[in-house]
């Protein structure tokens, strides 16, 4: 049974850090394209960031764009800095079915979730 299981979440003040990971079992995603989304209460769910299957392109939300940074080795990491209240939400990483693909946006593009973690930025 494949999993994936996100870590690493928890509650920090405004302008704090924190760093989600993601793990797999049951199949290696290392080479998968793989993202992170999140949702807040009463909004949808909305795409973070993406990397790609070689790990060599990555793209961001223009709300986290240069204070958040996807990576990838053994399991896929969100770095997240200069957090902001409105980050609040449940965060949750994602693979796609294939190998070597380039960065997926949609959440329907993606085949496998994790259970999420809630992340809490205080004011």
């Amino acid at each position: 049974q494949v999993q994936l299981v996100e870590s690493g979440g928890g509650l920090v003040q405004a302008g704090g850090s924190l760093r989600l990971s993601c793990a797999a079992s049951g199949r290696a995603f290392n080479y998968y394209p793989m993202g992170w989304f999140r949702q807040a209460p009463g909004k949808e769910r909305e795409f973070v960031a993406a990397i790609s299957g070689s790990g060599s392109s990555t793209d961001y939300a223009d709300s986290v764009k240069g204070r958040f940074t996807i990576s990838r080795d053994n399991a896929v990491s969100l770095q997240m800095n200069s957090l902001k209240p409105e980050d609040t939400a449940v965060y949750y990483c994602a693979a796609a079915s294939m190998e070597f693909g380039s960065l997926r946006y949609r959440a329907g593009d993606y085949s496998y979730w994790g259970q999420g973690t809630q992340v809490t930025v205080s004011s």
